[in-house]
């Protein structure tokens, strides 16, 4: 009797562990970031008598786009190719999509970080001007 009572309370706690691992894992898997990307790959785009390279970066993955153009700033440039979008505000675009991936404060505390040789930019996309070779990166941050 009493083995049998062991085992019961062996297989009853094996089934409240397991239960409790599967319960802290991702059981509503979202997928990877980049499932919504427009593209995977290292791209360049555009014509135009500048050059702008803007790396966006997202979990662990990297793509560059070298972008053509003649637009005056860098959210003028990455809009031409429908690259970002967001929201009007009182500091100019809140980015909330970047290459088809959507960061969204509300929901996960997850946003677009925009950088210059990694140091956090004090003005938004569209109130930065860019001079002919300039880099930025866009970094989906948590």
């Amino acid at each position: 009797m009493r083995k049998i009572f062991k085992r019961t309370i062996c297989i009853i706690i094996t089934a409240v562990l397991c239960l409790c691992v599967s319960a802290c894992g991702n059981t509503t898997k979202k997928g990877d970031l980049w499932d919504s990307a427009l593209y995977l790959e290292d791209t360049e785009l555009g014509k135009g008598d500048k050059e702008l390279c803007v790396k966006v970066e997202a979990g662990d993955k990297t793509v560059t786009f070298i972008i053509h153009t003649d637009a005056e700033t860098v959210g003028e440039a990455l809009s031409e190719h429908k690259l970002i979008s967001g929201e009007k505000g009182p500091y100019g675009m809140y980015v909330k999509t970047v290459n088809g991936i959507t960061a969204d404060y509300d929901i996960d505390q997850s946003y677009w970080s925009f950088n210059k040789n990694g140091e956090y930019m004090q003005t938004g996309v569209d109130a930065t001007s860019f001079a002919d070779g300039d880099s930025y990166e866009l970094v989906y941050t948590k």
